[in-house]
């Protein structure tokens, strides 16, 4: 079994930065699609960020595209998210996932392992 372990989390004011780490147990990551997804109160967990080797894609949403970074460090079996001039509208649990590289994406319901989720708050 996968386990997923976020962290990095807490409260920065609009326009700083903060830096999400996925640790795994049990599995190395570099054999796995990696997402990142985030969910706010009252709303649908939502696909940030996604790296797929085996399709060689590195994927951003919109919403956070030219201010997120996700990035992978194999010798740690580590993936990072460094996020960058933060918003309120970032405020969010943020959560990593793991899935089958064959075909996972954006798509939440495609992760088969997830961490518990850290919490991000961007207030002044």
């Amino acid at each position: 079994q996968v386990q997923l372990v976020e962290s990095g989390g807490g409260l920065v004011q609009p326009g700083g930065s903060l830096r999400l780490s996925c640790a795994a147990s049990r599995a190395t990551l570099a054999d796995y699609a990696i997402g990142w997804f985030r969910q706010a109160p009252g709303k649908e967990r939502e696909g940030i960020s996604y790296i797929n080797d085996n399709d060689g894609v590195t994927w951003y949403s919109d919403s956070v595209k030219g201010r997120f970074n996700l990035s992978r460090d194999n010798a740690k079996n580590m993936v990072y998210l460094q996020m960058n001039s933060l918003k309120p509208e970032d405020t969010a649990v943020y959560y990593c996932a793991a899935g089958d590289p064959l075909y996972c994406d954006y798509d939440p319901d495609e992760y088969d392992y997830w961490g518990q989720g850290t919490q991000v708050t961007v207030s002044a």
